[in-house]
């Protein structure tokens, strides 16, 4: 008997549906006998599209007392399958997705209850046979979802029930009331007799084990008072790769459908792999994995990426999945919650020029620290923002994972000088385009410089040099034909922007490195004719560096056989006093 092919698990987020309807399940149940090691009261903390459903729903299905006879069907040709834990179909499992409470978020508390009404509802219904009809009807008499959970409990105890509860998205709605009604209200919630502080309290006592996961520990930290440290694994390196896939993953993912014609013969999978590597990967979660592990791909990028590859037989035209942009939206607001203060800021430019910082990583801090600058370094490395990328004494280095979430960045850079004074990127992309494919450089340059003339608002310390360069960084994001690499060592030194052609995508002629220089203030008593010599020593430096860059045997590699342009900028404050090809 031929074997099916198994389907693409894109948008699938049901572990039963998946191995029922034979789509493509990455094994991840290796990791039950090390969970099993930790606190029965666990948090795990991830970025979103990370496969934390389908991680849940497989847990769920293997704890579950009523589906054990479905151990082999479901779990067989897994890992667990040959390697069961004693604790296999032990447990009834209470399963709760608070993502699901949502929409309008007034009257927030009784949508709460009416969620975790039919949630506690179906559990008894579910659970039929071990409980009674009169436990059930006192369960559906009740209408609040305290009293109700109170019932199965006492139940469970006298009964010896044991009871495992799952919780998904554990931060899901209050994250929004955190964004969109203020930290009033939201600490109305999760303090003092707040409903959702009160129904945790309810939960640590009814449960033998308890899975929560979110993309923040700010909630729990809030509704705890404190979540106990032993019982946050997010960032313990024996789970650095429980969710995401490593490249191994992606590796015999890949492989898996070359081997079924699903893809074409011809593909290079390491070469397909090494080409989504600067988009999707490079995720660490752990300083301690940080030499022993390979990095993390975000998986619902992998998977967008194979379905364009299916269709197309190469990479997908634009990189990031559309889909993903309302993750955007999300984190924006989040992010900013009610206004971005100018720590902050600071901070999203420090890593948006950069590319990392040197912070110490908190793993709970309530939601009043948040805006903190501080903790806020903690908040962008669990919304995936920021990952692990060395340790420095004490500290460590959080930095940009990928052109994925460098996008992200330069969006929120984009966004702040577009608010300021409204820029057309339509006609800017335009002149990119005879830049890649003619090599019309100057009238894109012009227009962006004249744009930074503009922005008023950044007037104010307009000699940093990071202003200038944050602001070309922004609107360079949104040429399609390049990636962008600010600050890229060469030959000793770090040029200002090398746009490397985007060949994979488009038959670019032309490759870019451009210096930006801006002239230092007039001494007080300084001559003309001695300021002038220093303006013009400048640009002679300026020009001696680019060549030093242009020299270097990997800007040679890079360039891919592009015709290569080396472009000095020189800035009076924030008008351009001079620009030329040297």
């Amino acid at each position: 008997m031929v074997q099916k092919i198994k389907e693409v698990p894109y948008g699938v987020s049901d572990f039963q549906t998946m191995v029922e309807q034979n789509i493509y399940y990455v094994d991840k149940t290796m990791y039950i006998p090390e969970l099993e090691k930790q606190a029965r009261y666990l948090i795990f903390i991830r970025p979103r599209r990370f496969g934390k459903s389908i991680f849940l729903g497989m847990l769920h299905a293997y704890y579950d007392c009523r589906t054990k006879h479905k151990f082999q069907q479901w779990f067989g040709d897994l890992w667990i399958g040959k390697h069961p834990t004693p604790l296999q179909g032990r447990y009834q499992v209470m399963h709760l997705d608070f993502s699901q409470v949502g929409g309008n978020i007034d009257n927030l508390e009784e949508k709460f209850n009416f969620y975790m009404g039919v949630q506690l509802d179906g559990f008894v219904r579910d659970y039929a046979e071990f409980y009674s009809d009169e436990l059930r009807r006192k369960v559906n008499a009740t209408q609040d979802a305290g009293g109700k959970l109170a019932l199965i409990q006492s139940e469970a105890k006298v009964k010896e029930y044991p009871l495992y509860l799952i919780i998904d998205e554990y931060d899901n709605f209050t994250n929004t009331v955190l964004n969109e009604q203020g930290e009033k209200v939201y600490w109305a919630m999760t303090h003092a007799e707040g409903f959702y502080r009160d129904i945790f309290k309810k939960f640590k006592g009814s449960f033998e084990r308890i899975f929560i996961t979110g993309v923040s520990p700010v909630t729990l930290d809030d509704v705890t008072s404190g979540f106990n440290i032993g019982w946050h694994i997010s960032t313990k390196p024996e789970f650095n790769q429980m969710l995401g896939f490593s490249t191994e993953d992606v590796c015999s993912f890949f492989n898996y459908y070359k081997s079924t014609g699903e893809i074409r013969q011809d593909c290079d999978v390491d070469a397909v792999v090494k080409e989504m590597k600067p988009w999707y990967d490079n995720y660490c979660f752990s300083k301690n994995a940080l030499e022993t592990q390979s990095k993390v791909f975000n998986c619902d990028m992998v998977i967008y990426y194979l379905r364009n590859y299916m269709s197309r037989g190469e990479a997908p035209e634009e990189m990031i999945d559309p889909n993903t942009k309302t993750d955007y939206n999300k984190m924006k607001r989040l992010l900013q919650l009610d206004k971005m203060d100018g720590d902050r800021k600071g901070v999203i430019r420090t890593v948006a020029e950069t590319g990392e910082l040197v912070a110490s990583l908190y793993e709970t801090f309530p939601a009043h620290k948040i805006t903190d600058p501080e903790y806020f370094p903690s908040l962008l490395f669990y919304y995936g923002m920021l990952t692990v990328k060395g340790i420095l004494g004490s500290q460590l280095i959080l930095g940009i994972p990928n052109n994925n979430v460098r996008k992200q960045y330069y969006g929120f850079l984009l966004d702040e000088y577009q608010d300021v004074r409204h820029i057309n990127t339509s006609n800017l992309v335009t002149m990119f385009t005879y830049m890649a494919f003619y090599g019309k450089w100057r009238e894109a340059l012009e227009y962006m410089a004249d744009a930074y003339g503009k922005v008023s608002s950044i007037r104010d310390g307009i000699e940093a040099e990071r202003n200038l360069q944050g602001f070309f960084m922004a609107y360079l994001s949104l040429n399609p034909y390049y990636y962008t690499a600010p600050e890229l060592e060469l030959n000793h030194g770090y040029c200002d922007f090398f746009l490397l052609p985007d060949l994979t995508h488009y038959p670019t002629k032309h490759s870019y490195i451009i210096e930006l220089k801006l002239i230092p203030k007039r001494d007080k008593g300084e001559d003309e004719k001695h300021y002038e010599a220093r303006i013009e020593k400048q640009w002679q430096d300026a020009k001696t560096q680019i060549y030093r860059y242009a020299e270097t045997p990997r800007v040679e590699a890079l360039r891919q056989g592009t015709q290569l342009h080396k472009i000095v900028m020189q800035f009076d404050g924030w008008k351009l006093k001079r620009m030329d090809e040297v």
